[in-house]
């Protein structure tokens, strides 16, 4: 039976749990963000840029201020990123 209609590729959603988004950042970024600790600048993670399009709520968040931007949030990981004092932004 052949299926012209079905697309493979139409569910593919990779994710991450909130308490993993600090580890996407690279040593060097990561440090840099570390010794600005009394600045307000706050590192912006854009997890479209490492292949991840979904944020779930699973873990625990440094309380650090950060922006993430995503394609889908869970109402859980959106609440955990605004409590730490960041946003959480919609990208496409």
């Amino acid at each position: 039976m052949l299926n012209w209609h079905w697309n493979k590729n139409a569910e593919f959603c990779p994710t991450i749990n909130v308490d993993r988004i600090w580890s996407v950042l690279s040593d060097a970024d990561r440090a840099a963000v570390e010794s600005k600790a009394g600045s307000e600048q706050v590192p912006v993670i854009d997890l479209l840029q490492h292949g991840y399009f979904k944020v779930l709520g699973s873990g625990v968040l440094p309380d650090r201020p950060m922006i993430v931007k995503a394609k889908f949030f869970t109402r859980l990981a959106e609440q955990k990123i605004k409590a730490a004092g960041g946003a959480a932004v919609l990208a496409a």
